[in-house]
């Protein structure tokens, strides 16, 4: 018996049978042979760790854009802290964590530069629209691995689509993720906003931190214990009506005094005449894309080739690009 075979026999020995199980996965996309140590998630897990994308995660601005500060949260240390709590509740419920960690890892590889600015402004260009979970799965699918993608499980695929939008997850694992993300934007955020100055202790609404609790740890530690123990043996995840108001109410709070006020709409203005004219110009200049955007402009259309580029960017190398194309460096007479 391989150490793979193992490890699929030991989760079928632990897991609840709500779980997802290794050796009874739907598959990939493009069957290939079965690796001798890992398990399909657990291959699926390193695939996305190694991408590209990935790497430019750490780049892509989470609330704060082009944070100059050494802790603000970027799209990468969201992500770790999202597979940090999903692991906690998939461990908590006896799922599958090394699903639900693939899932997690890949699941904001399709995010814009410059956070949900940059997502609004290439939904308002593109004809089908823009999201960035189904961008998410776009790189996965075609756009890693010099257009192979990473041909990842079905599983996988489906989490990442579903962490977000109207479609919602098959696996319970996939659930595990989508409340991770809620419950790590909404905590870590806040922590930004305040070591910002854009908020204080005494601004924050003390009936939902009198059920969530008063700190950062102690709030994840109150609305992952509930999901964990509202969730038991269930064969969906949810929380208990009332940590699910508190949160539904610190949610709130954060769209009217950070995610929504004024000090990031001006920002956001030059954001979005930065998406929106790289993205007028590209359409017209196509000879300018790297050659792996262009052979997409070929297959797909011009806007779908500037799209994935233009989503692609880090915050810095969207303002660099921009700057480069349309402001005047200065020059020195002898």
């Amino acid at each position: 018996m391989s150490l793979r075979e193992e490890v699929q026999a030991r989760e079928h020995q632990f897991l609840s049978p709500l779980a997802s199980f290794a050796d009874q996965t739907q598959g990939r996309l493009h069957p290939g042979e079965e690796d001798s140590i890992r398990t399909c998630f657990q291959r699926d897990r390193d695939r996305i760790i190694h991408c590209k994308a990935f790497r430019r995660l750490e780049g892509k601005t989470q609330v704060f854009l082009a944070p100059e500060g050494d802790h603000y949260r970027t799209r990468l240390t969201h992500t770790l802290e999202v597979m940090q709590v999903a692991r906690t509740l998939a461990r908590g419920l006896h799922l599958n964590e090394d699903l639900t960690e693939a899932i997690a890892l890949g699941h904001d590889l399709g995010h814009t530069p410059f956070g949900h600015i940059g997502e609004s402004s290439l939904n308002a260009v593109m004809p089908e629209g823009f999201r960035h979970n189904e961008q998410s799965l776009r790189v996965v699918d075609v756009l890693e691995h010099n257009g192979q993608g990473l041909n990842l499980t079905a599983e996988v695929r489906n989490g990442i689509l579903c962490h977000s939008g109207k479609e919602t997850p098959s696996t319970l694992e996939g659930w595990c993720v989508r409340y991770a993300d809620r419950i790590a934007y909404l905590n870590h955020d806040l922590d930004d906003a305040i070591r910002g100055g854009v908020l204080k202790e005494f601004e924050l609404p003390a009936d939902c931190l009198r059920i969530l609790g008063k700190t950062h740890s102690e709030r994840i530690g109150t609305m992952v214990s509930d999901l964990i123990d509202s969730s038991q043996g269930k064969t969906s995840i949810s929380m208990s009506p009332m940590i699910q108001s508190a949160m539904d109410g610190l949610r709130e709070f954060m769209f009217e005094k950070v995610y929504m006020d004024s000090w990031r709409r001006m920002q956001e203005e030059k954001c979005d005449h930065i998406i929106h004219t790289m993205f007028q110009y590209f359409c017209t200049h196509t000879n300018e894309l790297p050659e792996e955007y262009l052979v997409i402009c070929f297959q797909e259309g011009t806007e779908r080739g500037v799209c994935d580029f233009l989503s692609g960017m880090t915050d810095r190398y969207a303002i660099r690009t921009f700057n480069s194309m349309f402001v005047p460096s200065g020059f020195s007479v002898l």
